[in-house]
């Protein structure tokens, strides 16, 4: 007598159109696709959307899985779409910070009319997100990127050492990307 596995039933049930199979496949492997997802994020929210995007890559590529390693295909889809995610999330927040600093020290020459309106538009909205943050945080940052001073003078207005001032830029620096990325969505 054969034994049949049940992730073979579902992958038959929903190869022949059946989409409540997808579903109970889904139901099984479900926790198991988060805890792989959460190693890598920390956020909820993000997390439920890259499992939006492992649930559809299992719908698309299903008819080709094998039945017997079923349950490292899901984790190798769910992995790899997590470190997608986290690839793509460092791209967009290198860009934010090469947007900042390059909004900290335009080329005015070279813009127009136009051009510098935009400019100054984007720096004042950036410059209010800075304003926004704690103010041992804020006044680092604007001094730092907007009026382009360095450590040294940054830790002498504040009063501060050189590494608090470095600590104070990193962690305003990061409480930027969390307010970007929740003014984003």
């Amino acid at each position: 007598m054969v034994k049949v596995c049940p992730d073979e039933l579902w992958i038959e049930g929903f190869q022949g159109q059946d989409i409540q199979a997808f579903e109970v496949l889904i139901n099984q492997y479900k926790a198991y696709i988060f805890a792989i997802i959460l190693r890598f994020v920390s956020n909820p929210e993000d997390a439920q959307d890259i499992a939006q995007e492992v649930f559809l890559q299992l719908y698309r590529s299903l008819p080709e899985c094998q039945p017997d390693h079923l349950k490292t295909w899901i984790g190798r889809v769910t992995t790899n779409k997590a470190i997608d995610w986290k690839r793509k999330r460092a791209r967009q927040l290198a860009l934010l910070e090469s947007d900042m600093e390059r909004q900290a020290t335009p080329a005015v020459m070279d813009m127009g009319p136009e051009q510098m309106l935009v400019q100054k538009e984007r720096e004042a909205s950036i410059k209010e997100l800075c304003r926004g943050l704690p103010p041992r945080y804020s006044g680092v940052i604007i001094k730092y990127y907007f009026e382009n001073k360095p450590y040294q003078e940054i830790a002498r207005e504040e009063g501060i050492s050189l590494k608090t001032v470095e600590s104070r830029l990193y962690r305003a620096r990061r409480l930027l990307r969390e307010r970007w990325e929740e003014g984003a969505e």
